[in-house]
């Protein structure tokens, strides 16, 4: 009877070792198969993001990445776009952890002179309907911040004493935006390349 038992553990076990490893094999073997579409899905992401806050250009920014480093020994990465050898425009990949929610992400691009060109969220989870008005494709709300210069705009909601209108019923989403630029402007006036 004992060995009847003994028998029966280690079919167990023995099946428990296979299916585990034929599930660890197939999640491996699913990694690597969608590990390059993952990073080109990205890199198309990170691309458009470039195109839709940088003037025209004939570079390919993400060949010339740049890092500034920021306060909190993190850094931001940076898209230099020219046209004929020329610097038009800069799009600094920036983030925020002032929003309502988490961590929020958006691309924003510089001209030379660190006047604002555009802004792209690349990712967030503000509340739908209040916060995600920040998205172009929700409302043009991130729009007036376009073509200012925040060495004379402030860049904080009204209600903190700034220039920008902030999104109703959503002032820590607006605050979040505004931070995330802000910390990009003065890293790029810092340590950026402007030529």
């Amino acid at each position: 009877m004992a060995s009847k038992k003994e028998s029966t553990f280690i079919n167990m076990v023995l099946t428990l070792f296979i299916v585990t490893a034929v599930a660890a094999t197939t999640l491996g073997y699913i990694y690597e198969l969608t590990k390059g579409p993952i990073e080109a899905a990205k890199r198309k992401k990170t691309l458009k993001a470039i195109a839709n806050v940088t003037p025209a250009f004939d570079n390919i920014p993400s060949d010339e990445i740049y890092m500034l480093a920021i306060e909190n020994d993190d850094s931001l990465v940076c898209y230099p776009s020219r046209k004929d050898g020329k610097l038009v425009g800069t799009a600094i990949s920036t983030y925020t952890d002032a929003g309502f929610t988490e961590r929020f992400y958006i691309m924003v691009g510089f001209a030379p002179d660190g006047t604002i060109i555009n802004t792209a969220i690349l990712s967030h989870k503000e509340t739908p309907g209040l916060g995600d008005k920040m998205e172009k494709k929700k409302g043009n709300w991130s729009n007036q911040v376009n073509g200012k210069n925040p060495a004379k705009y402030k860049l904080k909601v009204k209600k903190d004493g700034g220039d920008v209108d902030g999104i109703t019923a959503a002032t820590f989403t607006s605050r979040g935006f505004v931070d995330a630029i802000d910390l990009a402007y003065k890293a790029y006036m810092k340590g950026g390349k402007h030529e």
